[in-house]
């Protein structure tokens, strides 16, 4: 299972705030809606965050169902944070991206993140977690030869019991073929 972290553990453009901030938190930011998801602000080199406890937990009952990898800007970075600040698991694998891929993706047929995933996955099964999806995207899921699942995220709310509930039954259907 491919994970992004921006909008999907790291949570931004909540709703509800008027103007785009909540006293305590960083300029800018706001936590999610009041019980909604659970989590906290930290400064990530020097840039604040609101990492979702809520998304961790999900993904930590996912990881039993899957191989959890890192599809993120973020690199080896997600490693050397997230298990630390939200008690993910150390050292998950991670897709880098080169600058060719994000490059190319200056065009309206292609995504940053395409290439190195196509090369990352290969003709595996996959289920990829992401909160910045486009058409290439879906036309890439729909042409692969092997199981294919884009699970989109609202980035104020990141991965939520809805998105791993999919990804759950998903794992479940794709088990049961075999």
């Amino acid at each position: 299972m491919l994970v992004d972290v921006d909008g999907v553990v790291s949570l931004f453009g909540a709703r509800g705030a008027v103007d785009g901030s909540a006293p305590g938190s960083p300029a800018g930011l706001a936590p999610p809606p009041a019980g909604a998801i659970e989590g906290s602000f930290h400064a990530i080199d020097g840039i604040p965050h609101f990492l979702s406890s809520t998304a961790a937990g999900h993904l930590l009952d996912l990881a039993r169902s899957f191989d959890l990898v890192w599809a993120s800007g973020w690199e080896e970075k997600a490693n050397e944070y997230l298990p630390y600040l939200l008690g993910l698991p150390r050292s998950l694998p991670f897709i880098p991206f080169s600058r060719r891929t994000t490059v190319n993706a200056g065009t309206p047929h292609a995504h940053w993140k395409l290439e190195s995933i196509a090369d990352y996955v290969g003709r595996r099964a996959l289920a990829w977690v992401d909160d910045a999806f486009n058409a290439a995207c879906h036309r890439w899921a729909r042409a692969r030869g092997a199981p294919t699942l884009l699970v989109s995220t609202a980035p104020e709310l990141g991965l939520t019991a809805q998105e791993a509930g999919t990804l759950l039954r998903w794992a479940r259907q794709l088990a049961a073929r075999r």
